[in-house]
């Protein structure tokens, strides 16, 4: 798949995304978690401990080959993206939390992506002889010019022209759906012809990695007394990542098709089962009040 749609136009379009989530970011996103450290605390924790810990139990579970192995530990390490906000909204959630943790989890990612992807490396050994697979600095700053500036850039735009980063809101929501949609398609029909194995492979061990997340992130949150609407909002952020960094980390930064599958196979996934465990949440809050008013008193 070494084409100018993988060497110029996924990383540009990885870049657009994260300019269009700039475009909805204010200072105030930043600031604003202050207000709930606690439940900040609690979904970065489950983000950047809990995840990769799980994603690693579950690949030494299926005995995933090396370089799947590698993509799925680089799918777990992506931070939440503008969906997450989507469907938080969808579900009752406090979208605000979101807009903060998606701001927070996008500057964090630029060192975390990079640990974990290593680490991953170097414990499955997925060399295939043509050189030293891995994110040196070099490609780590590579990573930090695709994700972080263009959120810097959008931050920028809407600062000195809040009009046009409103008018901008909905086309670019638009487009970034549009994009993961044509990413995922795109490294799919790259690896047709495996298309079957790799469901085989990954199907099963993605789809219990996200529901685990969006369990864990609603769960976790609840058990520590954050209430609904937050961890509503945890769960989307930490059981919906951004697979397209992922994708285009693993084909434009380190070069490998395969190690990108989990991630798109995960980006045709995680929609419906997003969507399913929101509702049975929401199902769930909506027969708490009949159970839990008696034990108020």
């Amino acid at each position: 798949m070494n084409s100018p749609f993988v060497s110029v136009g996924l990383p540009l379009a990885l870049a657009a995304i994260m300019f269009g989530l700039g475009l909805s970011l204010t200072a105030e996103d930043f600031t604003r978690i202050a207000r709930t450290p606690k439940t900040v605390a609690v979904a970065l924790a489950c983000q950047l401990l809990i995840l990769p810990a799980v994603a690693f139990g579950l690949v030494l579970l299926f005995d995933l080959t090396p370089i799947l192995a590698v993509g799925m530990m680089l799918l777990a390490a992506s931070p939440g993206g503008t969906t997450a906000n989507l469907f938080s909204h969808l579900f009752r959630g406090d979208v605000a939390l979101n807009v903060s943790l998606t701001a927070v989890n996008s500057i964090i990612a630029v060192v975390t992506v990079p640990l974990v992807t290593n680490f991953a490396i170097g414990y499955f050994d997925p060399s295939d002889g043509s050189g030293t697979l891995g994110l040196q600095f070099g490609k780590a700053v590579q990573v930090f010019a695709i994700v972080l500036i263009p959120v810097v850039l959008g931050m920028v735009v809407r600062k000195y022209a809040v009009g046009f980063a409103d008018r901008m809101d909905r086309p670019v929501r638009i487009g970034s759906a549009l994009v993961l949609t044509i990413v995922v398609a795109g490294t799919i029909a790259a690896e047709r012809a495996n298309l079957g194995d790799y469901f085989v492979q990954v199907g099963a061990i993605v789809v219990l990695f996200c529901v685990i997340s969006l369990t864990a992130g609603y769960f976790i949150p609840r058990w520590l007394g954050i209430d609904f609407r937050q961890a509503i909002a945890c769960s989307m952020e930490v059981g919906v990542h951004n697979s397209t960094i992922a994708i285009t980390i693993a084909i434009s930064v380190l070069d490998s098709t395969e190690m990108a599958v989990p991630a798109a196979v995960y980006g045709v996934l995680m929609f419906p089962l997003a969507a399913s465990v929101g509702w049975l949440l929401t199902r769930q809050r909506a027969a708490e009040p009949a159970v839990a008013e008696p034990v108020a008193d």
